[in-house]
């Protein structure tokens, strides 16, 4: 087991926390907060702004290529209505992993990868009670080729490290 420590605030953890993410999309956050309730409906993992901008939360992985698990943000794409619409009605369809990939933008910043918000990227079906895979799409972003080449466990370490310093509030 590898025990993790914060290098930020020295919290001991069982183990390197590998999962992070945002409750909303970004765009969510361009609408003043006493609009909200009136102009946002949410569900979880989908929402949508005004009936005219939708998103979906999907998982970004990240393979860690000399550790057993794999960097995961979850993070929220834009999604046509049509799609989105789609979407709805496939969400209790075992069949729906058979959908082509649907296209978006990122909608979340995703700490130490610089500007990631409108990154292109496809979102690909899981299972059924899963949030799809989002695959980024973004030619020479680094993110994008962290995705397809896979990090090292030190640079693993090294992004847990800084997001822990972000969510800990700690520079």
């Amino acid at each position: 087991m590898y025990t993790y420590k914060c290098s930020c605030c020295g919290e001991v953890f069982d183990q390197m926390p590998l999962c992070f993410g945002n409750e909303f999309p970004a765009y969510y956050f361009t609408i003043p907060p006493e609009e909200r309730e009136q102009r946002i409906e949410y569900g979880g993992s989908w929402c949508y702004v005004d009936e005219e901008h939708f998103f979906h939360r999907g998982r970004l992985t990240i393979p860690i290529i000399d550790y057993h698990e794999d960097l995961v943000f979850n993070v929220w794409t834009t999604i046509s209505e049509d799609n989105f619409c789609l979407r709805m009605d496939l969400w209790k369809d075992p069949n729906r992993i058979n959908q082509e990939p649907y296209f978006g933008w990122m909608q979340t910043d995703v700490p130490t990868y610089g500007k990631t918000i409108s990154l292109k990227s496809i979102a690909i079906e899981q299972g059924l009670g899963l949030i799809p895979e989002i695959k980024l799409i973004e030619e020479n972003h680094p993110l994008t080729l962290d995705q397809e080449n896979g990090i090292t466990l030190e640079k693993a370490i090294s992004i847990v490290d800084e997001i822990m310093k972000i969510q800990h509030g700690k520079s």
